[in-house]
This record gives structure tokens, sequence and C-alpha cells, in this order.
């Protein structure tokens, strides 16, 4: 039986998030909580998706009218948790790109309160050729269009701003997200008012989000939806820890009853803490393992962490080069090891090439960091990570077991270079020097750190000679 809202009968909600994203991530958190909220509370919030690119979920999405089964599985006080839900919070499901019209006209919704986004680490981007007229290219310009059309139908109504919480995993992400949007109100002159209305109506929080979501159970999908006992095409599935850190005002307790649903959410005027800790170790393990795993023909996090090549690279990533990097705290060698565990989750199958998409952003947000870090540190580079480094530019060359996806400037940049060197135009110490000097990714020329594009093109040419495990061999076991 196909799952939609004739077949599973469910109430209808009013409007009050617009979510930009409708992918597996959101899904199974952002809009996991607001259906437990639903549930344990009063809340009583429905959800408009936006797809945020021209290809997405969205159509699949539309066609079970918005209806899709969560799985939770893991382990939780030394207890087995097996949930399954049917999350119905979703009302509409709005294409930009096929009704622009419809999208605008979402922001004149009367019980719209919050503005929920996770469009990756490429999202939060100002692009120079978006205008107020035509469909935006960039998800800051979609928003701006937004506000300003719920600007102008309420006539600068105070209680008719609303409340901004980006999921993206870059740092000040709100910070960030209201940068760019009252410059777009500069440049398409908007006006004084509306940038007041920006600042003082609207509410942007900085976001920290956790959990581990490996997405569609596609190994076992046919029994799954065998015991559900409807098709249903957009299961997700997730651990049951997750936790979400907001940097802000904590007058959103009034309004978002997440004590009441039981979720793991703290309110906080500081969330460095929480953001260095998680984006440093959980996923920047996470992205260093992917061109690594890939590479050596492993498909899954767990599998790398049964590797025992693999699983001691990630650890000596961990233990060596990513926490000596971070400012010295208690706790994070035992968080480490608890995302170790959460990694080796028998209940879940995280596949690397999901966690591949726009792997170079991620690289630059959650590893460089810490490689820059250390090297100030240390005066020397961290060679595990520039393996990882080096693996990832590899994985980035024409393949037929591996095709990336990723912003179209990074994709033109790989292929060009290694074009080249397929062609014999440039070196392979050229080809990584290009990609370290890509400004535009990396906000600096990386050929600057010294010893950084030497380790790297080393490495670069030992994968190539002999392939990565021959290369973490060598290196490990010495």
């Amino acid at each position: 039986m196909k799952l939609n809202r004739t077949t599973a009968i469910v109430n209808p909600r009013p409007i009050k998030v617009v979510q930009f994203g409708e992918g597996n991530f959101l899904r199974a958190f952002i809009d996991w909580m607001i259906h437990e909220m639903n549930v344990q509370s009063d809340f009583d919030a429905g959800v408009a998706v936006v797809q945020p690119i021209p290809q997405g979920l969205g159509e699949l999405l539309a066609s079970q009218d918005g209806l899709y089964h969560l799985l939770l599985n893991g382990i939780e006080k030394g207890e087995l948790i097996n949930k399954q839900m049917l999350v119905d919070c979703i009302q509409e499901v709005i294409n930009p790109y096929e009704d622009f019209d419809a999208y605008l006209k979402l922001a004149e919704v009367e019980t719209l309160q919050f503005v929920f986004s996770n469009t990756t680490e490429a999202g939060i981007v100002y692009k120079e050729g978006d205008q107020l007229e035509n469909l935006q290219e960039s998800f800051p310009g979609k928003l701006t269009a937004f506000l300003y059309r719920r600007f102008t139908h309420f006539k600068g109504a105070e209680d008719k701003g609303l409340i901004i919480l980006p999921c993206e995993l870059i740092d000040k992400n709100g910070v960030k997200l209201q940068e760019i949007i009252l410059q777009y109100a500069k440049d398409w002159n908007l006006g004084d008012d509306f940038v007041a209305w920006v600042k003082e109506a609207c509410t942007f929080y900085n976001t920290l989000v956790d959990r581990i979501v490996p997405g569609y159970p596609k190994d076992r999908i046919e029994e799954i939806q065998k015991d559900l006992g409807f098709e249903d095409q957009l299961v997700v599935e997730g651990e049951q820890f997750h936790l979400f850190v907001l940097e802000g005002d904590q007058k959103i307790k009034e309004v978002l009853p997440f004590e009441k649903a039981g979720l793991n959410i703290v309110v906080t005027d500081n969330q460095a803490p929480y953001r260095e800790r998680k984006v440093r170790i959980l996923n920047g393990a996470h992205t260093l393992m992917v061109p690594v795993g890939l590479l050596a023909g492993i498909e899954t996090v767990r599998e790398n962490l049964e590797n025992e090549t693999v699983s001691r690279f990630i650890n000596t990533c961990l233990t060596e080069e990513i926490i000596p990097s971070l400012p010295p705290a208690d706790g994070l060698v035992e968080f480490k090891d608890d995302v170790l565990d959460r990694f080796r989750n028998p209940f879940i199958k995280h596949y690397l090439k999901s966690i591949s998409l726009n792997s170079f952003p991620k690289f630059k947000t959650r590893v460089l960091p810490s490689i820059l870090s250390f090297y100030n540190e240390k005066g020397r580079v961290p060679k595990h990570l520039l393996m990882s480094f080096a693996a990832l530019i590899k994985l980035y060359a024409p393949s037929d077991d591996f095709q990336p996806v990723d912003n179209a400037d990074v994709l033109e940049l790989l292929s060009n270079v290694w074009a080249k060197y397929e062609t014999k135009e440039i070196s392979l110490e050229e080809v990584v020097q290009q990609v370290l000097a890509y400004n535009t990714l990396w906000d600096q020329d990386l050929n600057d750190i010294p010893q950084l594009h030497e380790g790297v093109a080393h490495y670069l040419q030992a994968i190539l000679n002999d392939g990565v495990t021959t290369l973490l061999e060598s290196e490990l076991y010495v």
C-alpha cells in the first residue's frame, strides 16, 4: 500500500515552520523534533518544505503527502533501542524552481514562526548575480526575497518576524546568514525599514546539530516496508543519540516546547566548546575517513572501523593530530571514544558515498582547522591528515567507481587539473599546488603553509603508485 494521507490517516496542522531542505538529516532530526513536540505537547506545528536546489526529493516527498517513517536504532543506557514512527508534520512541499510565486506566497502565511535549513556547508554563501525579481541561486538570496515578501505583506509588523535556525555546519551559521541577507538588502535597495525589521523582528540563532543519519536503508528496504505495511520510498534511519545546541536568547524556550518533549537541546550564550569538539572530532573523522575508505574499497563507516588498518589510521588522526590541535579541555578523549562507539553502531549502515557530498567544503570546515592548528602548535604538518587530503584529491580524479557531487567550481577545478596531468601538461606536484591555491574555496593560498603541498604531493604520489592501503600500512606499522 502506497504511503499518503489517504492510506495513513493523520491530522492536518497549521504551517508554523518553513524548512529549506528535504534531505535525510533534516527529516531525521528537525522534523523528528517537531513531531515529538507535536505528540508530547500542544505545539501543533506543520512544516512547509522548500526544495533548495533544482535536483532533490521534493517531488517524491510530495507524492507521499509529506509522510515518511523514521527508524531510530542504537543502544541507550545499555538497552537496545529500536523505534519506528510515522512522521506527519510536513504539510506542503514547494519547488521554487517550478513555482516561484507559490514559494513567495508561503511568506504570507499568518501562522509562520520558524525557519530551519540545512543546505550543507556550501549553502550559506553570497552569490553576486542574485536579484530580487528572479529566482535566486543561493539559499540566503531566496530567504532574503522570502523575508521581504513577508515584510511588505504584513506592512513591517513586528510580530511577524521569524525565528531563524540554520543547521548548516559552519561557525556562527546564524550570524553569517544574517550578514548575507543584510548584504542582499543593501544590494537590492530594500530600504532601511526592512533592514531594521530583519535586525529587530527576526531572531537568528547560531546552532550545532549532532545525530548520525545514515539515511535510506536500501539493503533492507523490502523487509522494512513489509513490516511497516506501506510502500514508503522515504524511510530514513538514524541513531538514537541527538543533541541540538542553540546559541542565543533563552526566550526560545517559551515558543519551542522541547523540554516537554524530552529533547536534548542546550540553549547557551557560547556554543564554541560544543562546536569545536563535535565538528573537529566527529565530523572531522567522518570527512577524513571518506576518501581513504572509498579508495580502499570500503562502503560504510562501520566497515572502516572493522578494517584494522583504516581503523588504526582514523584513531591515529584523532588521538595524535586532531585532539592535540584543539584547545585543552576535559573529556576530549572520552568524547572521541564515544564517537567511535557511535560509528560502530551495529544497527545502522552509514554509506561513505552518502557522506561524500560536498567533500571539499566539508574538508575546509571540518579538517583544515585541525591541520592549521596543529602546524601552528607543533611547527610541523600532521602527516595522517595530509594523507586524507591527498586521498580526497585522488578521489576526485576521473573514475568509473566514484562520481563526486560538489560545488560546480570545485568539480571544474579538479577535472581541469587531472585532465592536464593526464596529458602531461602539469606534474602531480602542480596538481596539488593548483588545488591548494584555490582561494575561493580555502579563503587563502594553502601553498603558503610550509611543508603542506610537499606532504600532500608525496602522499598523493604514493597512493597513485601503490594504493591507499599500502600507504597507510607503510606509515602506521613502522
